[in-house]
């Protein structure tokens, strides 16, 4: 028996693990079927790689794996305190969306939440948070700079570099049809086809539109009602209308320095320090200097340049143990500048 006809049998019995629907399945045998045929045709390999790449794509897309959702209200505010400082109208905003969820765990009609805010201010982490809190699977698709709608979509099969769009590859990784997929920066995808992206944001976000949602490689309808898509943006000014009235916008505030400060002790530095190898008797901070350190460049709405400083930080530290030029090491106003790069 040839390799290619063991590799058949392997993706026919895929098939009937799948549960493909009929007609679905019907395409696929039919395809395989083809493959077989033309397996002594060297003219056609290109052609036959491509079918059997596209069954492949078609047995491990999640037609009917799930994860059973965690709805405990109590449960998702301690995860969202153990992530997140602060932040309370928000995480009150949270709450109340997963409550819906709670109450309408038939038809998942909550509205579709948008977090806008500044850079570094949260907004991933919160909707990892929300995954987590629910029991579920979590795909990020980042829309920063995306040019076209197809990389969303997919391209048709009749390109030789085919391939499925992010939002079926998205559903691969997370090998479950209810996902949590945030929609990352959906205000920052490229001028000239905002357009496009915008049409296919609506038909993802349109509950009516997105049980039959058709990737143009995939060429069959497959039912996202199931996911729970998150939006993020930076502002909502680049934003089309048509999407923005199936969102829920949830305005994230600026940290102030006092806050910054309790994230940079309880958050970001204890982290930061298990990553780096690094105990509390290697590196201490005078009290006094944190002011400093949460604002080392000037103002920042997020917390990105406090979580670099403290990250330098670290690494400096590290080094420096390596090489031997001590195990312990407190950082003061006096010798920060040796530490940290500083105005």
């Amino acid at each position: 028996m040839s390799t290619l006809t063991d590799e058949v049998e392997n993706l026919r019995k895929q098939v009937i693990d799948a549960k493909l629907p009929k007609s679905l399945e019907s395409r696929v045998q039919g395809n395989l079927e083809e493959i077989l045929r033309l397996e002594h045709d060297i003219s056609s390999r290109v052609h036959t790689e491509q079918m059997t790449r596209y069954v492949e794509w078609v047995v491990s897309l999640p037609w009917n794996t799930r994860t059973r959702d965690i709805l405990d209200l109590v449960r998702a505010r301690e995860i969202l305190n153990k992530h997140h400082y602060g932040l309370e109208p928000v995480k009150e905003r949270i709450l109340e969306y997963l409550a819906i969820l709670t109450l309408n765990k038939e038809h998942h009609r909550a509205p579709i939440l948008c977090l806008v805010g500044l850079v570094g201010t949260g907004k991933t982490t919160l909707a990892t948070s929300i995954a987590e809190s629910m029991g579920r699977r979590f795909v990020r698709i980042p829309f920063g700079g995306m040019s076209d709608a197809l990389d969303l979509r997919g391209q048709s099969r009749v390109r030789p570099d085919a391939e499925i769009g992010l939002i079926l590859k998205g559903l691969r990784f997370a090998g479950s049809k209810n996902p949590v997929i945030l929609l990352d920066e959906i205000d920052r995808v490229a001028e000239g086809t905002r357009g496009d992206i915008m049409g296919v944001l609506v038909e993802l976000l349109d509950p009516e539109q997105n049980a039959a949602f058709t990737d143009h490689y995939l060429d069959y309808p497959f039912d996202l009602s199931e996911v729970l898509f998150i939006a993020t943006a930076n502002n909502t000014t680049n934003i089309a209308t048509a999407v923005l009235d199936r969102l829920e916008p949830i305005q994230m505030p600026s940290y102030s320095d006092e806050e910054k400060i309790k994230i940079a002790k309880d958050y970001v530095m204890p982290q930061l320090m298990r990553e780096s190898g690094l105990t509390s008797e290697n590196l201490t901070i005078d009290e006094d200097l944190w002011p400093k350190l949460v604002r080392p460049l000037g103002y920042d709405a997020g917390i990105r340049s406090l979580a670099r400083t403290m990250n330098a930080l670290c690494r400096k530290v590290a080094r420096m143990i390596v090489e031997g030029k001590g195990k312990s090491f407190h950082i003061t106003a006096g010798n920060m500048k040796e530490y940290i790069e500083v105005y």
